[in-house]
């Protein structure tokens, strides 16, 4: 298939295009920037929301993996809320004109404070910026989905674990201050049970979801089973063999994260022909 990737110089864009390309897929790569993007695919440096017809500007691909979103890491502002009438408009056009099959990034921050296994039916109820603009742009997706007759594939992300100094999470951040020589790192109490999926594993399973169309819906990109935060940084350090320390305590908990939240596995499982 021809699977339009939007967002493709980003963190999570880099390594979901080069697993697409494994899977023997040709890939369209959109983002303002595309330098860091693998050379086998086709990349594009555009603004998407300033692309008049992007279903041609783009080569009329079979699927549209919509992973352009700003500040996904600053969860106050004001981008997730202004943005997102840009998005709908993009994904309608697209639908409207003829892409077959939408698959859109999610987060497990649409659902809000919650506590327990996560699956499609869930209540959401966010509570920052980012949960709501993503759980909006999941309801107008899905409304614009049903409308054209479009596969409709939501894609719920949870914490993602890789050693890139370059991102927002805390195993980046960690990285970083390993690189810069830094011997402790400041730490909340790292109690709160999270659902870890390691990098390599999260670009696979994204791949793997768009290159099919047979589970449709929400589907969660995740590990299946929670584990303490402390324990997982703890694991991720000696993984790497960084000489650092945690510092814990020196931050609190964000008030707005939950005790213990994962994903239930069981149709990412079947799309990978896992029992």
């Amino acid at each position: 298939m021809k699977i339009l990737v939007t967002g493709a110089n980003g963190y999570l864009g880099q390594g979901i295009v080069k697993s697409i390309l494994e899977l023997g897929h040709d890939v369209v790569a959109a983002d303002f920037s595309v330098q860091n993007v693998d050379n086998r695919a086709k990349t594009i440096a555009c603004n998407l929301f300033n692309v008049e017809n992007p279903y041609q500007f783009f080569g009329e691909p079979d699927v549209l993996l919509h992973l352009a979103w700003r500040d996904g890491f600053v969860h106050y502002s004001d981008a997730h809320i202004d943005d997102l009438p840009k998005h709908y408009k993009f994904i309608k056009e697209m639908a409207g004109s003829g892409v077959k099959q939408i698959a859109v990034m999610g987060s497990m921050h649409e659902i809000g404070f919650y506590e327990g296994s996560i699956n499609e039916n869930t209540p959401c109820h966010p509570t920052t910026p980012y949960g709501i603009g993503k759980n909006a742009l999941r309801d107008l997706t899905q409304m614009v989905c049903k409308q054209n007759n479009t596969v409709f594939q939501w894609l719920r992300g949870y914490y993602i674990v890789g050693n890139s100094k370059f991102g927002n999470s805390i195993f980046s951040k960690i990285t970083a201050a390993a690189e810069e020589g830094k011997e402790e790192f400041p730490f909340t109490l790292g109690q709160n049970q999270y659902d870890f999926l390691d990098y390599p594993d999260f670009c696979d399973q994204i791949a793997a979801v768009v290159g099919q169309k047979n589970e449709q819906g929400i589907i969660n990109i995740c590990s299946g089973r929670p584990e303490k935060l402390a324990d997982r940084v703890e694991r991720f350090i000696k993984e790497n063999k960084y000489d650092i320390k945690l510092q814990y305590g020196a931050f609190p908990d964000r008030p707005y994260d939950s005790k213990a939240i994962w994903g239930n596995d069981t149709k990412i499982r079947k799309i990978l022909g896992k029992k």
